[in-house]
């Protein structure tokens, strides 16, 4: 626990590079697709990649509604209702 509360207990006396400071503002991002990406590519245990993965159409549309809009709440929103579209429809 103490390790990993370091920074917190001692970020002020700890000063780190600005490049790794940069590259750390992309950990979120990354731990967010390592845990969602799985769900979207596979069905049951199995990698399910095709037209027919309702998840996988949902998190493509999803991540394009994000792009287009930069809006955090109406992707989750646009996405889950594409989701459920899809999956009542294929």
């Amino acid at each position: 626990m103490i390790t990993r509360s370091g920074f917190f207990l001692f970020g002020h006396a700890v000063k780190l590079p600005p490049k790794l400071q940069h590259a750390l503002g992309y950990a979120p991002a990354a731990a967010m697709a390592a845990i969602i990406l799985p769900d979207l590519v596979t069905t049951n245990g199995a990698i399910d990649i095709n037209w027919a993965n309702p998840k996988l159409l949902a998190g493509i549309g999803g991540g394009v509604f994000f792009l287009v809009t930069r809006h955090l709440l109406g992707t989750i929103v646009a996405g889950m209702a594409l989701f459920t579209v899809l999956r009542l429809a294929l």
